[in-house]
């Protein structure tokens, strides 16, 4: 048994070397698999764990002696690296300090993010957390300004095609089954949202990604743990902003492109390959505009219980 993804479906082998192994057990306690047990001072693979190596790795990176190896679901030993000091984290104060300076930005610089950005933030957002391995998010690159202009002139007009979906007739008869606060966020943001793209665009005004010279859109497959892209997309964001450029979540693309047979042929279009019940766009750029003061946020709420 494995627990599938869309890049692996079968279960990661676990190697143990018998001559290297010293029996302190520490790969046993820390497998939430229970996919090793200890026999006679060894560690050994387990015939009955949950439901199979998924490959976290954490057996391997942890064992004192380098008695194991893990080999499936995309991993091998080569994926493996000693942890950088610990004494060049950011403290609080620093990581602070990148928090607070983000601000979302929508005015970019006719300026192209260099390859070489391109990639840090990719391997940035490789680093996030998942909720199981291997990562299932995807992610389709628009690395230029006229890549990203192209991409929101075709999502106009895919919404022209949806106009219906916010019509009065629409929301009237959908109300009963949707809610009051989803009929609400209907009338109030997504209606005049579709209006706001389309006459924008008309006028020559992008308000879909602002022309950014860079634009990620992350997303999963049927497998994928719904936080995960969010959080790479995160992740990227702020690697981003620690590499100078200005960032911008777009939460408007990813709901309209995901059913449908219109829907299906806008993503085959842009490479998308698969629905996904999350996904994030996020936009990146320099700058035009030197933001001074920072803005006290806060949540909804908080409770301890």
């Amino acid at each position: 048994m494995a627990i599938p993804t869309s890049r692996s479906k079968e279960a990661g082998s676990i190697h143990i070397n018998d001559a290297l192994c010293k029996g302190c057990g520490t790969c046993v306690a820390i497998c939430s698999d229970q996919s090793l047990v200890l026999k006679n001072e060894k560690a050994f693979p387990s015939e009955n764990p949950f439901f199979g190596c998924v490959g976290c790795g954490h057996c391997m990176a942890i064992c004192p002696t380098g008695a194991i190896t893990i080999s499936g679901r995309t991993l091998n030993s080569n994926d493996f690296f000693d942890l950088p000091d610990k004494h060049n984290n950011p403290d609080y104060k620093q990581l602070m300090t990148l928090f607070e300076r983000r601000r979302s930005i929508r005015n970019f610089k006719d300026k192209a993010v260099e390859p070489e950005i391109v990639q840090k933030i990719l391997a940035a957002a490789q680093t996030a957390p998942m909720g199981l391995p291997p990562s299932d998010v995807h992610v389709m690159v628009l690395d230029s300004r006229s890549k990203t202009r192209a991409f929101a002139k075709d999502y106009c007009e895919f919404l022209e095609g949806y106009k219906w979906f916010v019509s009065n007739w629409f929301l009237a008869l959908m109300r009963p089954f949707w809610g009051k606060s989803n009929d609400e966020m209907f009338r109030g943001f997504i209606k005049p949202l579709f209006k706001v793209y389309s006459e924008g665009f008309k006028n020559n005004r992008n308000l879909v990604n602002y022309d950014a010279p860079l634009a990620m859109y992350f997303y999963g497959s049927p497998f994928t743990d719904p936080a995960d892209p969010l959080i790479a997309a995160t992740y990227a964001m702020l690697a981003a902003e620690s590499l100078g450029l200005g960032t911008c979540m777009l939460g408007a693309v990813h709901p309209m492109i995901q059913y449908g047979s219109k829907g299906r042929r806008f993503r085959e279009r842009h490479g998308i390959k698969y629905s996904s019940r999350e996904g994030l766009f996020v936009v990146f750029g320099y700058p035009v505009y030197t933001f001074k003061k920072g803005i006290k946020r806060s949540f909804a709420d908080i409770t301890y219980s």
